[in-house]
């Protein structure tokens, strides 16, 4: 037993010795193969040491020469500027040496124009002595004997010359102005002062109402005198004014084709017709303006342009005549060398003052260029439109010929109607009379002119005061107006409450 124990302490003893034995002999192995491998480092390190110094003195030495380069490139540019440093104090030196040889020279040469005065004054005097007379006089007496001698000979080429250039003058414009009618062609209107709707006569008491109260209202509304029983199958419309028997003639028509005739719709249908009325004359001023191609014009202008299609002059229809007159106009333009798009644009605006004169005091010329102003229409545009009557001066090729052809255009045969025109001004005037009162709302002149119907504001004047105001009216008529026979005056007074059941 004890044999066995010490057999087998002896056997530990041994296996512990070989393990430390095998242990040292690996540490040894293992500090031999990193000491290779520091050695390895260390050799690699030097190494990249070496190629690192190489390259930085490589560059070193590159940058070195290119240094020396950039001192001997230096050296030269100096070198150069040192060059023409010298050559310019040269050229300075001899610009100083040139500007006093010329100042030199300057005052000779006074020197020498003093000496040449002196020589002519003492001359002057020399020979007024013995002419005995001085400068200014013989120079007056020289101009005397010059201008008796070829005063005539002046005189007869002047008017020769002056009497070729009115004739050539004459015939040149004569030539143009004829051209340019040739040329533009347009038709004569001469607007009536009635129109006429068909209507058949089953329609005829449906217009007039119970107790005329339908046609009464149709005239109060639109200030038209409408003539139901004079004409088999037709009403007649009769106004002075075209642009109310234009409002009146499509209302009508609006309220035979709906068949309720009543006071009430009879206001709508007025309504309904003064808008239309008023698209159509936006329309017609698009197309005038178009057609004589001017552009660009503004809105308001346009429709202004094209209310001159309900409007007339002595007869003739008044858009018709300013698109004539712009075509003439630009025809004239182009001979003459004008501004064609002024002279067409002032042409056919020249008359928009016509539009509104019933609104406005004043002629219509001026009150055209106002308006023209106030959309801010060129100058030379405003000028023209303001100079075609005469109320100013032309001033401009433009303005000159916007004159011409407004009188070429009212001055062909058939173009104009006087007694046309004089109707509608003394019914104009019939109307002002009677708006010239306080209380008037509106006033319209019917009958061709033998009664004025005169619609007051019912707040402001009574039934008593309604009697007074209409022989107030007719003693001013009386005594400012001539027309023959009699004027009925008709003063009407309503009061109307109206409430909505909801």
């Amino acid at each position: 037993m004890v044999i066995e124990v010490l057999a087998a302490v002896a056997g530990l003893a041994l296996g512990a010795g070989g393990v430390t034995v095998y242990s040292k002999s690996k540490e040894k192995n293992a500090a031999s193969k990193a000491d290779a491998l520091v050695a390895k480092a260390k050799k690699e390190a030097d190494k990249l040491v070496l190629e690192a110094q190489k390259n930085a003195m490589d560059i070193k030495n590159a940058a070195k020469r290119e240094e020396d380069e950039i001192r001997k490139d230096m050296k030269k540019a100096e070198a150069r500027l040192i060059e023409r440093e010298g050559n310019l104090d040269k050229k300075l030196d001899q610009l100083d040496k040139k500007g006093d040889k010329l100042e030199k020279e300057t005052k000779e040469i006074e020197s020498l124009k003093g000496e040449i005065r002196d020589l002519r004054t003492k001359q002057q005097d020399k020979l007024e002595k013995i002419a005995g007379l001085k400068k200014e006089e013989a120079k007056t007496k020289l101009f005397q004997m010059t201008e008796r001698d070829i005063k005539a000979d002046l005189l007869g080429l002047i008017k020769k010359e002056q009497e070729a250039i009115s004739r050539e003058a004459e015939e040149s414009s004569a030539a143009i102005l004829v051209a340019a009618m040739e040329r533009m062609s347009s038709e004569v209107t001469a607007d009536r002062t009635v129109t006429a709707v068909k209507i058949d006569d089953e329609m005829k008491g449906r217009i007039i109402g119970k107790e005329g109260r339908n046609v009464h209202a149709l005239q109060a509304a639109t200030g038209v005198d409408f003539l139901v029983d004079d004409t088999p199958g037709m009403v007649v419309l009769s106004s002075f004014d075209p642009v109310r028997r234009q409002v009146a003639r499509v209302a009508l028509e609006l309220l035979l084709k709906d068949g309720r005739i009543n006071p009430s719709s009879i206001e709508n249908a007025v309504e309904k017709a003064t808008k239309q009325i008023d698209k159509e004359a936006m329309r017609a001023g698009e197309d005038a303006a178009r057609e004589v191609g001017v552009t660009g014009l503004p809105h308001d202008i346009l429709k202004l342009l094209g209310e001159l299609k309900f409007r007339t002059s002595y007869g003739q229809n008044v858009l018709l005549h300013s698109v004539e007159m712009a075509h003439i106009a630009g025809m004239i333009a182009e001979e003459v060398g004008a501004d064609v798009r002024i002279t067409k644009t002032a042409t056919l605006l020249h008359d928009i003052g016509k539009a509104v004169t019933h609104k406005i005091e004043g002629k219509h010329a001026e009150i055209g260029a106002e308006i023209a102003r106030k959309y801010g229409i060129k100058d030379r545009i405003v000028h023209a439109m303001e100079a075609h009557h005469e109320d100013i001066e032309p001033t401009t090729v433009e303005a000159v010929i916007v004159k011409i052809v407004d009188a070429i255009s009212a001055a062909r045969p058939g173009a104009r109607n006087i007694s046309a025109e004089n109707f509608a001004e003394r019914m104009k005037e019939l109307e002002n009379v009677a708006l010239s009162f306080d209380g008037i709302e509106k006033a319209y002149a019917l009958q061709a002119g033998r009664e004025i119907r005169v619609i007051v504001e019912p707040k402001q004047i009574d039934d008593l005061t309604a009697f007074k105001l209409a022989r107030d009216i007719a003693d001013k008529i009386e005594s400012t107006m001539s027309y023959p026979g009699v004027i009925k005056v008709n003063v009407v007074r309503e009061t109307r409450a109206i409430e909505y059941a909801k």
